[in-house]
């Protein structure tokens, strides 16, 4: 590890939302000299001590060897959503991509890489319990999302044994939300037909309640703030990271002041989501919303312990700043992240 004000940190992914908070954290660290954000597209933003690099990881013209030689760290985002339709794709990005990552870090002579896995990663589990990071991450098949973070868990186990001096951290997040992120998720899950009243609750008649429907969430800023204690400090292995409460149809109708719940079964539901993204209507597909219902619940208690990490917004506070944000067409000044209110 470089010396104080000198330490050198590499961000893949560094303009969406996750890569976004990471940098403008790093940016503020007295210890951090400087930050290398690597994107598909520089981006109109200066954070301080920040420089850009325009990389394509599922180009295997990328040097990345070159843009990591030199880092104390690569924290490792970089991930694609779509198209949704193709997973092949986001294969060549997210699984094939990553491993190019990994093998960059361990060739550049890298000594700690903080990687961004996620709930998804996780077999099914319980929603009446929380589980530790010792649950089993093999994922949701069927889902493509799932599948390729399960994947990548298999690739870093591999890498450790191959390559025991890198220092290699695991997140595993529930769902990120923040306000600048309203609108590129917006488009990463609903798509440009999203319904107007979903971005303005109170609009709603009633509030769908699905079995199984029961999820966490977090801040990226305070997901952003456990990656960086992660390059701080000398941790390794797998961080669950979720705020409280779980999040299911009796805190949104509570928190939406909506008060008539419809149950409607799973079948129901999905075949909804199936018909519109059939249709390209939607860009979120039937098989992710499989996973969401059979995605267990984290204890965090180990990012508490060693990190010294806790969330400091509750996950009502972490969807009415979202909902806010959707309703204004919220955005930031990268190209990811840009602004677009629904109609």
């Amino acid at each position: 590890m470089s010396s104080a004000a000198d330490m050198r940190i590499v961000v893949t992914g560094a303009t969406g939302n996750v890569g976004t908070s990471v940098v403008r954290l790093l940016a503020e660290d007295e210890e951090v000299g400087s930050v290398r954000g690597l994107a598909r597209r520089v981006p109109d933003w200066s954070p301080p001590k920040t420089e850009w690099s325009a990389v394509d990881l599922a180009s295997e013209q990328s040097n990345l060897v070159e843009e990591f030689t030199g880092a104390d760290a690569v924290v490792h985002l970089a991930w694609a959503f779509q198209p949704t339709h193709d997973p092949a794709v986001t294969w060549r990005t997210n699984v094939l991509g990553s491993i190019r990552v990994f093998e960059a870090v361990a060739a550049a002579g890298v000594p700690a890489l903080v990687h961004a896995s996620s709930v998804g990663a996780y077999s099914p589990g319980p929603k009446d319990e929380a589980v530790d990071e010792s649950w089993p991450t093999h994922g949701w098949p069927d889902a493509a999302y799932c599948r390729e973070k399960a994947y990548l868990e298999r690739a870093l186990d591999s890498f450790e044994g191959e390559h025991p001096s890198v220092r290699v951290v695991r997140m595993r997040p529930a769902f990120l939300f923040k306000r600048e992120s309203a609108s590129e998720q917006r488009r990463i899950f609903g798509g440009r037909f999203l319904p107007g009243p979903l971005a303005r609750p109170q609009m709603l008649p009633f509030l769908p309640d699905i079995p199984g429907l029961r999820v966490q969430a977090l801040h990226t800023d305070d997901a952003a703030r456990a990656y960086w204690l992660a390059v701080r400090e000398e941790v390794r292995g797998a961080f669950n990271l979720a705020a409280e409460p779980p999040v299911d149809a009796a805190l949104l109708g509570e928190m939406l002041d909506v008060s008539r719940r419809v149950r409607l079964p799973r079948t129901a539901a999905r075949s909804a989501i199936a018909a519109a993204w059939g249709l390209h209507l939607l860009p979120a597909s039937p098989h992710l919303f499989d996973a969401v219902l059979r995605l267990p619940l984290m204890d965090c208690t180990r990012a508490r312990t060693e990190l010294g990490w806790r969330p400091e917004r509750t996950a009502n506070q972490v969807l009415e700043e979202f909902l806010q944000g959707m309703q204004e067409g919220a955005g930031a000044r990268t190209e990811p992240m840009h602004g677009g209110k629904v109609g």
